[in-house]
Parts: C-alpha cells; sequence; structure tokens
C-alpha cells in the first residue's frame, strides 16, 4: 500500500514537470527525478505510458497526452514538433541552475517605450532575474536583432543574460554580439 502512494506521487511529480516543461527526455526526467539507472528510468516511464505520448530524438521525449494532461490540468496541448530540441535545450538550461521554482517559460517583458522581448524562460535567483535565450537554429541576425533590444533594457533595467547555443563557435559569435553586457554564453555540451 505504501509503496503504491509513494510511485503515485512520483508519477504526479513527473506528470507536473512534463506541464511545466512540456518535452522531457528520459534521461531529464531521470535527472529531475533521481530515477536510478536507465533501465529503472526506462521502467518507471514504461508503467506510467497511459499518461504519456512519446517521439524518438535519439532517446524517447515524453510529453502528456489527454489522460495525463487532465490528471494535473493542463490546458496546452503538445504534439509532435519541429522544436522539440529547442525546448529539450530549455529544460538542460532548467536543470543546470538548479530547477529554480521562479522558472516561466516564454516570458514577455520589458519597457514599453524601450523594447518588448519574449524570452525563452525567465527566473529569479538571488533576488536578480535573468533571461535565457535558445539559440538552436536561430538565424545570427535575428540572434543580433535580439540582443540589440537586450542591449537597450539592460540600460533601464537591471538583470542577467544567459544563452545557450550549440557549437563553440556559435558561442563565440554571441559572446562578440553581446560585448559589454551582462551575459553568460554557454553550449549545451556544457550542462551535459
Amino acid at each position: 500500500m505504501e509503496r503504491n502512494l509513494k510511485q503515485q506521487q512520483r508519477e504526479e511529480l513527473i506528470l507536473l514537470s512534463l506541464k511545466k516543461l512540456d518535452y522531457l527526455s528520459r534521461s531529464q526526467i531521470q535527472k529531475m527525478h533521481r530515477l536510478g539507472s536507465d533501465r529503472n528510468a526506462r521502467k518507471v516511464l514504461q508503467q506510467m505510458e497511459p499518461y504519456l505520448c512519446y517521439l524518438r530524438e535519439g532517446e524517447k521525449v515524453y510529453y502528456l497526452n489527454k489522460e495525463g494532461r487532465e490528471r494535473v490540468q493542463c490546458k496546452k496541448i503538445c504534439k509532435k514538433n519541429v522544436q522539440v530540441q529547442h525546448y529539450l535545450m530549455r529544460n538542460e538550461a532548467y536543470i543546470a541552475f538548479g530547477q529554480p521554482s521562479t522558472w516561466k517559460n516564454e516570458v514577455k517583458f520589458g519597457l514599453k517605450d524601450v523594447a518588448i522581448i519574449i524570452a525563452d524562460a525567465v527566473f529569479q535567483k538571488d533576488g536578480v532575474y535573468h533571461a535565457v535565450e535558445i539559440d538552436h537554429t536561430q538565424k545570427m541576425t535575428k540572434n543580433n536583432a535580439k540582443i540589440e533590444k537586450y542591449r537597450r533594457l539592460m540600460k533601464e533595467t537591471q538583470f542577467k543574460l544567459i544563452w545557450v547555443t550549440t557549437t563553440e563557435y556559435r558561442r563565440k559569435q554571441l559572446v562578440k554580439l553581446c560585448e559589454g553586457m551582462d551575459v553568460q554564453v554557454y553550449t549545451i555540451k556544457d550542462f551535459k
């Protein structure tokens, strides 16, 4: 009886993580919920199949099905999507920064007369806001336009900017574009 209750609580926490982050790979769920070995993680997720859909992106990537959404009152419907890698990169940042309770995805913020931006994620740590940008396949000209908006905002308000990108070459480009700003630029390998 007690084991069954613990199992239900673990399932609920995993479903709530999927509600918050939309898509999670098996290894991300394994890290976030301390599922131990790969074999155990696969077993736990197999038992949860009535609530989950998955697609393959090297490993299985999970998202909530209708029953899963109903169990955790999730209104957002996720489907197979070309942006899954973007979501997975954002999740790696979420995990790397300690799964902040203040983390919110796709946040619109700014100052009306200065610039309005939709950040991939925003969180607060030690009283300081952090804006997170994921650079998966974005053209550098689009990144530059967004950086210029951030530059204008940083003159008016205080926050830190974090970029996560795919390669060392792209990291160097972003560092150069962000010169003079309070910014940290990571590659996804920094988080693995």
